[in-house]
């Protein structure tokens, strides 16, 4: 693939110093303060995040970009956890949040990068469900955090069979089967086992929350050259979903663009 071109990038941003290729490739460097909760998303330029499809609509709306792939496979490279939602984990069996599950072509580069930070070679898989629906024969919840309800807990005990590495951690939501569950409970569960760098891939509704309750530090979009429409009740989405953020302000941290595709990177 072509390196990204680098457009703007705001300066006294952290980095970790990449290996030289995956530099190249990106621009320049990357890096994160800690701790640190960022989302990646590729949105049309209409604002379509989410497709009401049976897959995970990601490649959809990026039309299969290797770039896009790049750049998530070197923000997964950087995090410590990645952290979805269950609808998001029910889209996509058979995958594994891993980079070089997205960008194979760069597994050396990211085994470097990881060892350099001193991270496992791979990030776990956490993932949140209120109601403790998921297929357990899914590869990705061997050594996973399953973070539910106490009914949720219940249902996945009693179907069995969870791989083994696997925890189930019950949060009570106090509020009624329906409550959601706290994010910010979530999150301290995973720093209490020092994971800090957390990436986010969703889906809308998870993201949504964790702006709405202040716990999101930086989003990145991939803009795709690409326009879906909407109507009302189609079941489309965009990065956000389900929460009414009154104009959250964003600060513009870094551009970079590759062929029609453009790479935003926004700290809330």
């Amino acid at each position: 693939m072509e390196a990204l071109q680098r457009l703007f990038e705001r300066a006294g941003l952290p980095a970790f110093g990449l290996p030289p290729r995956l530099a190249a490739l990106y621009g320049g460097d990357l890096g994160f303060a800690s701790p640190r909760v960022y989302a990646n998303f590729v949105a049309s330029v209409d604002g379509v995040a989410a497709l009401p499809v049976r897959v995970e609509s990601g490649a959809l709306v990026s039309g299969g970009s290797e770039a896009d792939r790049f750049v998530m496979a070197l923000l997964r490279a950087c995090a410590d956890v990645v952290l979805i939602g269950a609808s998001t984990f029910r889209k996509a069996p058979g995958h594994l949040w891993r980079a070089e599950a997205v960008w194979p072509d760069g597994a050396a580069e990211i085994a470097e990068l990881r060892a350099r930070l001193g991270l496992r070679p791979s990030p776990p898989l956490a993932v949140v469900s209120r109601s403790g629906e998921l297929d357990v024969t899914q590869p990705a919840l061997a050594d996973a955090l399953i973070v539910t309800t106490p009914a949720g807990a219940e249902r996945l005990r009693a179907g069995g069979n969870l791989p083994q590495g696997a925890r189930l951690i019950a949060l009570d939501t106090g509020g009624g089967p329906a409550a959601p569950i706290d994010l910010r409970a979530v999150l301290a569960l995973l720093r209490a086992e020092g994971l800090r760098a957390v990436l986010t891939e969703g889906g809308p509704t998870l993201v949504g929350e964790l702006a709405a309750a202040h716990l999101l530090d930086e989003l990145f979009v991939t803009v795709s050259p690409a326009l879906f429409g909407r109507f009302a009740g189609d079941g489309r989405k965009s990065i956000v979903d389900g929460v009414d953020l009154g104009r959250r302000p964003l600060a513009l941290a870094g551009v970079r663009r590759a062929g029609d595709l453009l790479f935003l990177r926004y700290q809330l």
